[in-house]
């Protein structure tokens, strides 16, 4: 299972992510820094792959060559995860 970083919606995704490709949902990138394994800010470049080139936007859609989609993680025991924390400080606090 995927998840968009952008709006948090879980996403169907066969094959591989082109640079294109965008959120059905938010029409955000998908091949971009904030969805991918490797993206980790405060790492050097926010990028744990040492290779990678740097990317300035990382929300814009790039070329790299060793971006791997995210896989959404486990949502435990409490089943609730980082998105519905979020989707209530933004509902307390507004955008």
């Amino acid at each position: 299972m995927f998840i968009c970083a952008s709006c948090g919606k879980e996403l169907n995704i066969e094959g591989r992510v082109s640079r294109s490709d965008l959120c059905p949902n938010c029409h955000a990138y998908l091949h971009s820094c904030i969805n991918c394994e490797f993206y980790s800010p405060g790492a050097h470049n926010d990028c744990r792959e040492p290779q990678a080139e740097y990317v300035r936007d990382k929300r814009g859609a790039n070329f790299c060559e060793y971006f791997k989609f995210k896989r959404a993680k486990d949502k435990g025991k409490t089943g609730k995860s980082g998105t519905d924390a979020r989707d209530a400080f933004k509902r307390l606090f507004g955008d």
